[in-house]
């Protein structure tokens, strides 16, 4: 006798839980506007953290991050060479010319947002404006291929694909950094599958009307490596090259991809 197997999906929600996850990500792209204001010469990344929680806890929601396994910020503050996870210092202040990567989430009524950007405190160096560019453009890819009937690493082939186009349009090389990557997100902050930034396509879980991934390159002007200093949180650049950082969090739905983090203008 003969059994049909099962198809695995990416985990999907109906349309008013994406409203709900909708608001929670609506505050993240607050506080990440709010951020982003205050970031200037001399603020420290600790006092970027009090704007972020304040704004969260002042709509009605929780800082996703604030002791997720012990981790001590609202946000993720990573600083030029840091990649991702940096803690908020009240000693780590803020230059002109610092390339800045947030990474924030809250929670509203049980349901997650996740979102990061990347942006220059002051004037950015033209290398540094190019790879945030690249790895927003390499997002957006990203984003473009959440539409049903496509699989999981149609997504990262996506991903992938940006980032080799940014590379002929700057005429340079990004690394893709190794190990990190996007992942399913609703009730709880990371769900799997994991979604990695690069690969071929037509592998992996389906996605339908209602999944949703959070979608989260990160490029480097230099190596894919990286290592995590002491704090065992901050992850940097193994070359000490500068890195980027852009997510949101998003759903597939019949009319295309739904972006459920977006920021005020």
């Amino acid at each position: 006798m003969a059994f049909g197997r099962k198809r695995k999906v990416v985990p999907f929600r109906t349309a008013g839980e994406l409203d709900a996850m909708a608001a929670a990500g609506a505050i993240v792209g607050s506080a990440l506007v709010a951020v982003r204001a205050a970031a200037k010469p001399g603020v420290s990344t600790l006092d970027l953290d009090a704007i972020a929680e304040a704004t969260i806890r002042d709509a009605g929601a929780v800082p996703s991050f604030k002791g997720y396994h012990g981790f001590p910020g609202s946000i993720c503050t990573s600083v030029n060479d840091r990649v991702v996870h940096g803690i908020p210092s009240a000693s780590d202040v803020l230059a002109d010319g610092d390339l800045v990567s947030i990474d924030c989430g809250a929670i509203l009524d049980g349901w997650h947002g996740d979102s990061a950007w990347t942006f220059a405190v002051g004037t950015a160096s033209e290398a540094d404006a190019a790879l945030s560019a690249a790895t927003e453009f390499s997002m957006n890819a990203g984003i473009a291929a959440m539409i049903d009937g496509n699989r999981l690493t149609d997504v990262s082939h996506a991903i992938e694909n940006g980032t080799r186009e940014a590379e002929r349009r700057d005429g340079r090389r990004y690394g893709i950094v190794d190990g990190y990557g996007g992942h399913g997100i609703g009730r709880e902050m990371h769900l799997d599958p994991f979604l990695p930034n690069e690969g071929a396509p037509g592998k992996g879980p389906h996605l339908v009307v209602g999944s949703v991934l959070a979608i989260e390159p990160m490029l480097t002007l230099g190596t894919e490596d990286t290592d995590v200093l002491d704090d065992e949180w901050t992850v940097v650049t193994a070359d000490g090259s500068r890195a980027a950082h852009w997510e949101h969090t998003v759903a597939v739905t019949e009319d295309g991809p739904r972006i459920l983090t977006l920021r005020p203008e």
